[in-house]
């Protein structure tokens, strides 16, 4: 299985096992996803598969968006991902009438899990960057937090790109490698993942298989 999912991040909690170990996970629910369209080299210049995910009410959506899904004759989604695919002998495994749900991975799969993390707005550097503060006393005073020196003074007499300053902290895409599935819930469309993983609650998440799993685990 090449292809991932799209799910919500519900929150975290913890599972316990026969042993009585305390595992923290983070809780994902993942609506089945459908197939809305399917990607070819010779009409995209690629090989994909296209998935609508979540559920919409028809009067939300444009009349684009509209006129793809009835083109699929599938239920509107919240959001369409596609997920890319090497060859045409992958994509021959998938078709318009497919459908995916959480039992797409099994107890103990190794995957990668990508999201958009918190945003906190525009932070200082200490915060941003992990800078320590300046020394409390000996010759400080009011710039305790402040970033320090930035550059040169005459030569030459600029900030080089790149410099590490205050600015604007989280609200990017990131992907955790390597994470287990520690347990899955069909009936509920629950798959429990263990650790956190980026975003906030209610933030959509992709799932895909690991790509850097060591063999024999």
């Amino acid at each position: 299985m090449s292809l991932g999912l799209v799910g919500r991040k519900v929150g975290m909690t913890r599972v316990f096992t026969d042993d009585g170990i305390s595992i923290p996970v983070t809780v994902l629910e993942v609506v089945p996803n459908r197939v809305t369209q399917i990607k070819t080299n010779e009409t995209d210049g690629y090989y994909g598969v296209q998935v609508a995910f979540g559920s919409v009410k028809p009067s939300k959506l444009n009349k684009a968006a509209t006129g793809h899904y009835a083109k699929a004759a599938k239920e509107a989604g919240v959001g369409l991902r596609e997920f890319k695919l090497k060859s045409s002998d992958d994509l021959s495994t998938y078709s318009i009438d497919s459908i995916f749900s959480v039992d797409t991975f099994e107890k103990g799969q190794k995957v990668d899990v990508t999201g958009v993390t918190v945003g906190k707005g525009f932070s200082g550097a200490q915060k941003r960057h992990h800078f320590r503060s300046q020394r409390a006393t000996h010759g400080v005073s009011v710039s305790h937090n402040s970033l320090g020196s930035t550059g040169h003074c005459q030569d030459p007499g600029r900030v080089f790109p790149g410099k590490k300053m205050s600015g604007q902290l989280g609200s990017k895409k990131r992907t955790t490698q390597n994470l287990e599935v520690v347990r899955i819930d069909s009936k509920r469309n629950l798959i429990l993942i263990k650790g956190a993983i980026p975003g906030s609650k209610g933030s959509d998440i992709e799932i895909k298989p690991a790509i850097k799993v060591k063999a024999g685990k």
